[in-house]
């Protein structure tokens, strides 16, 4: 009776074959008629396509058959390999097609947000400013006027007397007491 150590360790041996990954770069060891081939998916192809024409050249056609279906072997775990990595990258890139149009899903929703939150504030200003022009004019809006709020008031200056001219004032000074009438 075997002991259930040992069972343990066949079950491992006899799944050679690898789980999923990606295959395109991985190292295989392929057992042909030549001898060992070891190389990645594509060189061993290429290997054994080498191998076949060789055969075919030297009228060896039962080798030259043995190489073409190992290099049609690897072909074709080739060809399922890019399909999954094709379908990965369709995957991804349809999550990232999703993810984008939820993203701009959500910046549309915060604009419209911060759209309807802008006019909130300029309704309120405005009703506010509206209310503080009634109050204004009934006068209990309690608010100081600025010197930047109130009218301003312009000032006109005298026109300054050229050196040529004598002002009117300097003939005649006066102090503000009315004038003496000449005599």
């Amino acid at each position: 009776m075997k002991s259930s150590r040992s069972r343990s360790r066949n079950k491992n041996r006899n799944n050679n074959r690898p789980s999923g990954g990606n295959i395109v770069n991985r190292v295989f060891d392929s057992s042909g008629p030549e001898g060992k081939v070891r190389g990645t998916p594509q060189q061993i192809v290429e290997k054994y396509t080498q191998l076949h024409r060789d055969a075919i050249l030297s009228n060896d056609r039962v080798n030259a058959e043995n190489f073409a279906q190992h290099a049609e072997h690897y072909t074709r775990m080739l060809a399922e390999a890019q399909k999954e990595i094709d379908a990965k990258r369709e995957e991804q890139e349809k999550q990232q097609r999703e993810r984008q149009v939820e993203q701009d899903k959500q910046n549309r929703e915060r604009q419209a947000e911060r759209d309807r939150e802008r006019a909130e504030r300029l309704k309120a200003q405005e009703e506010a400013a509206a209310a503080g022009g009634v109050e204004a004019e009934e006068g209990g809006s309690g608010l100081v006027e600025t010197p930047e709020e109130a009218p301003k008031k312009r000032r006109t200056r005298k026109p300054k007397a050229r050196p040529d001219q004598q002002p009117d004032s300097a003939a005649a000074p006066n102090d503000g007491a009315a004038p003496e009438a000449a005599e």
